[in-house]
């Protein structure tokens, strides 16, 4: 499921009303109190599949409160902001979130969100039966401070992206592995037990880490120091830890690496935006040095020639008019 809750989509002197009931009370389950001296501004995007969900968004000064009457599930919230400042009070106990600390919210519970500046915020809900399966003491986190910089949540913040990735997304058994992960990373925010904490790490750390890795591959192709160990280094395991987590997905890190090359190339010959562009400078700009090894390896991948597959492409005069 994607949805998008916007303020901005609520026009007319009704308006802050309407949000408030259509997505804050009946979506977000708060009752949301604009700041007297801010115009109520939000605009949120949640993804979510069976067991875990994942907003983002950004939210003018409100107070948003959770009352009894509004609670439906025992869904545990984290609540990080990398943005701007806020406090959360619950169970008799109140935490400060600013500048990337987080904090967890129990749904089972009323509680107040106080936005003291615009800020962005990002909301991850976890399931409680999947969370105390591992062990952990949830209700001793709500609302405790969780520091800026924790490893755990660096690595949950990132693997979140996933959430984004339709190939990631395609079946059920996916998501399951996902949601499975996601709940790791929490346990270990949580504080699980030595077992605990083992398990997480063997799954939803190396599984976060690998997914870092590999947005940092994409963001890197044209790179000529794109090596195992220049990326391992960045990430701070040893090479030897970065090729085993690549056996682990039946694959290696420089075949890793040549398939995100020829996807690369691939989408720059089927888009004429780049018909500007030579074959050679779009297998250079694809992060090839060779371009005898780029034909040949394309070729290989996907059954035709570079050249075959730009002429390939229907251009604008192409179409019937």
């Amino acid at each position: 499921m994607n949805l998008r809750l916007r303020s901005a989509d609520f026009t007319g002197a009704d308006s802050v009303e309407a949000f408030r009931e259509v997505y804050g009370r009946a979506i977000m389950r708060l009752e949301i109190d604009p700041s007297p001296d801010h115009p109520l501004e939000v605009d949120f995007t949640i993804k979510a599949v069976p067991g875990f969900s994942f907003a983002t968004g950004t939210m003018s000064p409100t107070v948003n409160r959770h009352p009894p009457s509004l609670i439906d599930s025992d869904d545990i919230v984290l609540v990080y902001a990398p943005e701007g400042c806020g406090t959360i009070s619950q169970m008799g106990r109140e935490t400060q979130i600013a500048g990337g600390a987080a904090t967890f919210a129990s749904d089972a519970e009323a509680g107040v969100f106080q936005g003291h500046s615009p800020a962005k915020l990002y909301n991850f809900r976890f399931t409680r039966k999947m969370l105390s399966g591992m062990l952990v003491d949830i209700d001793a986190a709500i609302a405790r401070p969780i520091a800026p910089g924790n490893t755990a949540l660096w690595l949950l913040t990132r693997y979140a992206s996933v959430m984004s990735d339709l190939d990631a997304l395609a079946t059920p058994a996916l998501r399951s592995t996902i949601v499975t992960h996601m709940h790791d990373l929490a346990a270990l925010l949580l504080g699980p037990s030595p077992d605990g904490i083992h398990v997480a790490g063997r799954r939803g750390v190396r599984a976060a880490q690998l997914r870092a890795i590999q947005q940092d591959i994409k963001r890197n192709l044209t790179s000529r120091d794109l090596t195992p160990e220049s990326v391992a280094r960045r990430h701070a395991v040893s090479a030897r830890t970065l090729r085993d987590m690549f056996k682990n997905e039946a694959t290696t890190f420089t075949d890793y690496v040549l398939e995100q090359r020829l996807a690369l190339a691939h989408r720059m010959l089927c888009s004429r935006l780049y018909d500007h562009l030579t074959i050679s400078a779009i297998a250079f700009d694809s992060g090839f040095g060779d371009i005898s090894y780029f034909n040949h390896a394309f070729r290989r991948r996907y059954g035709a020639t570079p050249s075959d597959t730009r002429n390939a492409v229907p251009r604008a005069d192409d179409v019937p008019g």
